[in-house]
C-alpha cells in the first residue's frame, strides 16, 4: 500500500472509531513541531484494519536514543489480548528504529479498568496507579458532557439555571459569537493577557495558526464580541470522530458581566449537537475534588453545563532500555521536569 493511501487508511479508520481522540489523528502530528511521527496499523489477511496507532518520537540525539509518545492511543478493542499483544509487538519495532529508550502510552481507559490495565502489565507495560496527575503528560481527568440522541433544546434544558441566565443574558446585551478563523490577532491577544493574568505559559500564536491550519473544517476558532466589537472571549475546539473537544480558551477582563464564557461554551456545544457528535469534551478538569485547589473553579464553571468526570488509568510506559530510562530520567529531574 502507497504511503498516501495508508495515510488515508489510517485517519478515515481512527475517525470513524468510538471514544477517539484528535491526538490520534495525523493532523495533531502536524501540529507538534521538533516531534517526528509514525502511524501504523494492524490488519487481517483481507486488508481489513482491527488496530491503529499514532506515536510521536523525540528524539534525543546527544544520547543516541528517543521518547516515544503515544497521546490517547492506541486506536482498538483493549479487551483482545491477541491483539493488543500483536500491537506491542509492531510498536516495540517501529521505536527500536528510533533506537528509543522507552514508549509511553496514554490510552482513553478508565482508572477502574482492571482487565485492560491487567492485559498490558502482562504485556510488558508499566503502570502506577498512585501516580501525581501533575507528573502526567495529559490531564487525568476530563469532563465530559453526552451529546448523543438529544436535543439542543434538551441540552440547554439540562444547564444550571444560572449558566441558562447568563447565557441569555450574554445575548441580550449584544455579545455576539462569531468563527472567524482568521482572527487569531485577536485570540492571540485574548491568550496573552489571560497567561498573564492567571500566571501560567502559553502557547505562541505560529502554534494556533499551525493548529488550525492542519484540521482545516474540523477546527474552529470562536470569538465572543461586545456590541461595540471589542473580542471578550475566544476558544478553540477540534471536531474529531466522534466529538467535539475544546481545547484553548481565553479571556479578558473587561466586561465580564458580560458572561462571554458561557456563551462561548454554548456555542461550541451547539456544533457538537448540530453535527451529531456523541460527545462534547471540556477536556481537563485536574484536582477537580478537592475545593481549595485554584482549578476546582474550573470544574465548577464546567459542571454547571451539566455531564460528569471521567477519570482515565492514566500513563502506560514500555522500557526499552533501563540504563538510557534511568539516565534520561535523572538528567530531566535534574532540570525539573517530572513527567517522564
Amino acid at each position: 500500500m502507497k504511503n498516501e493511501n495508508r495515510m488515508e487508511s489510517y485517519e478515515n479508520y481512527v475517525s470513524q472509531q468510538p471514544h477517539v481522540s484528535f491526538m490520534q489523528s495525523k493532523h495533531w502530528a502536524a501540529v507538534k513541531e521538533g516531534w517526528l511521527s509514525e502511524r501504523l496499523l494492524l490488519t487481517d489477511a483481507n486488508g481489513h484494519i482491527h488496530a491503529a496507532v499514532q506515536l510521536l518520537i523525540k528524539q534525543i540525539p546527544l544520547l543516541h536514543t528517543a521518547f516515544v509518545y503515544v497521546p490517547r492511543g492506541p486506536v482498538c478493542a483493549y479487551d483482545d489480548t491477541m491483539l493488543l499483544k500483536s500491537l506491542t509487538e509492531q510498536i516495540r519495532q517501529c521505536a527500536r528504529r528510533y533506537h528509543a529508550f522507552m514508549v509511553r502510552l496514554d490510552p482513553m481507559i478508565a482508572y477502574d479498568d482492571t482487565h485492560t490495565i491487567q492485559r498490558l502489565t502482562s504485556l510488558g507495560y508499566r503502570y502506577d496507579p498512585y501516580r501525581s496527575e501533575d507528573d502526567q503528560i495529559q490531564s487525568q481527568k476530563n469532563y465530559l458532557l453526552p451529546i448523543h440522541a438529544q436535543t439542543k433544546e434538551q441540552l440547554f434544558a439540562a444547564f444550571h439555571p444560572k449558566w441558562r441566565y447568563n447565557i441569555r443574558l450574554a445575548v441580550r446585551k449584544g455579545v455576539r459569537c462569531v468563527v472567524d478563523n482568521n482572527r487569531l490577532d485577536d485570540f492571540d491577544r485574548l491568550m496573552q493577557e489571560t497567561g498573564q493574568r492567571d500566571g501560567f505559559c502559553i502557547r505562541s500564536k505560529a502554534y494556533f495558526r499551525q493548529l488550525l491550519t492542519a484540521f482545516g473544517k474540523q477546527a474552529r476558532l470562536y470569538l465572543c464580541d461586545s456590541s461595540e466589537g471589542l473580542p471578550l472571549a475566544g476558544a478553540i475546539a477540534i471536531r474529531f470522530g466522534d466529538r467535539v473537544s475544546y481545547l484553548y480558551g481565553a479571556s479578558t477582563s473587561q466586561h465580564r458581566e458580560l458572561m462571554p464564557n458561557y456563551l462561548l461554551q454554548w456555542n461550541m456545544i451547539s456544533w457538537a449537537a448540530d453535527t451529531g457528535c456523541q460527545v462534547y469534551d471540556f477536556m481537563g478538569i485536574p484536582h477537580f475534588e478537592d475545593v481549595t485547589h485554584p482549578n476546582y473553579g474550573v470544574y465548577r464553571f464546567k459542571k454547571g453545563f451539566g455531564g460528569t468526570p471521567v477519570r482515565y488509568a492514566g500513563e502506560f510506559d514500555l522500557i526499552l532500555s533501563e540504563t538510557k530510562y534511568r539516565l534520561v530520567r535523572f538528567l530531566l529531574r535534574r532540570k525539573g521536569y517530572r513527567k517522564i
